[in-house]
């Protein structure tokens, strides 16, 4: 099973593509889509080119992404959702599952504890896949993390 975590931002969007065989977890592709500066809705446009093609390209069988928290900056806040509402249309067009996390679950996921620092997170991140450092930044740190959360929930018996 193939899984991609996408950490959706409008500016940087971390992904990651994580192969689940049996109880092993792989790291298979993850990095960041950055965006230039430009107007909003030829940024979204690009945002939705960038993820479909990713999506084209990983074919994964699962998709998820973080649970939008509130934040202080709600022009910030507003943009990201924006983001996530054009990369869920574009995951709705390729029909791969979509699952949303909080954050708190997925740290509970992959650390045990859903209060776990981000550093925790990443460490384990790191030592599940198997990779020799961890991913930056922590966008793309966040997508694997997304990423092994959905696997790890979806294996039997878990």
């Amino acid at each position: 099973m193939r899984i991609l975590g996408i950490d959706p931002g409008l500016e940087r969007i971390g992904y990651g593509a994580v192969r689940r065989e049996g109880s092993r977890l792989t790291a298979e592709e993850y990095g960041l889509i950055q965006t230039p500066r430009i107007e909003l809705p030829e940024r979204l446009a690009l945002v939705r080119r960038e993820v479909t093609q990713l999506l084209e390209r990983v074919r994964p069988d699962a998709v998820a992404t973080e649970q939008l928290l509130f934040s202080v900056n709600r022009k910030t806040a507003m943009d990201v959702a924006k983001s996530l509402g054009v990369i869920l249309c574009a995951v709705a067009e390729h029909g791969a599952p979509w699952t949303e996390f909080a954050p708190g679950a997925v740290k509970l996921s992959v650390v045990g504890n859903g209060g776990a620092e981000k550093k925790q997170v990443q460490f384990m991140v790191t030592r599940l896949l198997g990779l020799a450092e961890t991913p930056k930044p922590d966008d793309v740190a966040d997508a694997l993390a997304l990423a092994v959360c959905l696997a790890l929930r979806s294996r039997p018996g878990a």
